[in-house]
């Protein structure tokens, strides 16, 4: 059994689950959140904790318990709480600055690149290098992320570039000079 499947998952007094069939809607402070999961595994509510079980022992069922778990443990954190993920850009002269739902990189290309945020993700910007993406969903946040930090990845000669907050870049030795 999947240990991780098998956990209870708490809800906030603040936030609010309806299930109908395989469609899950929270409903918290910070917004809306719905999803359809797959009929291998159903969601049991019970006073304020959700339990996700799957229906057989099958391989696919199996496959999705645990998924299915983290997905709307996922779901009532970011209604309740919300995510956020920090990314610090390096480098001579590379900046970020934001303009109503688009962050504008400076990132060392003849033109500025923009990223538009999608309805839900805000963008924010500290002191030139530092980008802060939040939302309520998970997966989102983490992919907006993820397209800006792949407009110029951290390269390892010099670290320059756009990483996460926290992100170790090993850096390699590079040319040595004749002698």
């Amino acid at each position: 059994m999947s240990r991780i499947g098998k956990r209870p998952i708490p809800v906030p007094n603040k936030v609010t689950v309806t299930i109908a069939g395989q469609h899950v809607t929270v409903k918290g402070p910070k917004g809306e959140l719905q999803r359809t999961l797959p009929n291998q595994v159903e969601v049991v509510q019970s006073d304020s904790v959700l339990q996700v079980n799957r229906r057989d022992d099958s391989r696919p069922a199996r496959q999705m318990h645990g998924l299915c778990r983290t997905l709307v443990a996922n779901m009532v954190e970011g209604v309740s709480e919300g995510f956020q993920r920090r990314l610090e850009i390096q480098g001579v002269g590379y900046r970020a600055q934001v303009q109503g739902t688009t962050l504008i990189l400076n990132v060392g290309y003849s033109n500025p690149v923009p990223v538009e945020a999608p309805a839900g993700i805000q963008l924010a910007v500290e002191n030139n290098t530092n980008v802060i993406v939040t939302g309520i969903d998970k997966e989102s946040v983490g992919n907006i992320a993820a397209q800006i930090r792949a407009v110029r990845p951290p390269e390892v000669y010099k670290g320059k570039g756009i990483r996460y907050a926290g992100e170790v870049v090993r850096r390699k030795a590079g040319k040595t000079g004749k002698k």
